[in-house]
């Protein structure tokens, strides 16, 4: 599909493919359009030309981004689409705090590191920090310098002291 040996820039050649599937209509207002890391598995490219992808979309007004939740089609406000109510770092907080309550993750074991929370959610590396730093303000986990986080002990829990 790309045309790698050409004289057009695989970030050009990317841009028109979404150009094209947001004018034929496969992509409306306000849906999300792929993200940087599913343009890198698509076309087999670098994070950093999926990147300049979207920026060139972005500039030319065709998408719009908003922090932690994604690229969708249009200008902002426009389309069918409705913003978040939950923001994306505490949607993976929640998501920790559920298999810590469920025993997946047990207390004094390592929560996955932010390397992985960002692959599994296909999130920046800061989204994943603020969940982690979510995590240990609210009291779930503790972190050990040099070596990673990990479940607080269960009566450290929030609530346990209101027998939860």
């Amino acid at each position: 599909m790309l045309d790698h040996d050409g004289d057009t820039h695989l970030y050009l050649q990317i841009a028109e493919i979404i150009r094209k599937r947001i004018s034929a209509e496969r992509l409306s207002p306000g849906e999300h359009v792929a993200s940087e890391a599913d343009i890198k598995r698509e076309f087999g490219v670098a994070r950093t030309t999926a990147r300049r992808a979207l920026r060139l979309l972005r500039e030319e007004g065709l998408v719009y981004a908003l922090q932690g939740e994604g690229t969708f089609v249009g200008p902002p406000g426009i389309g069918v689409r409705q913003p978040s109510k939950t923001p994306m770092y505490r949607q993976i907080a929640e998501d920790v705090i559920e298999r810590i309550r469920s025993g997946a993750i047990r207390p004094r074991r390592p929560i996955p590191s932010e390397m992985t929370l960002t692959q599994e959610y296909d999130v920046a590396r800061e989204t994943a920090r603020r969940a982690v730093a979510l995590l240990r303000e609210q009291g779930w986990i503790y972190t050990v310098p040099q070596r990673g986080s990990y479940v607080s002990p269960e009566e450290k829990w929030p609530g346990a002291a209101a027998g939860r």
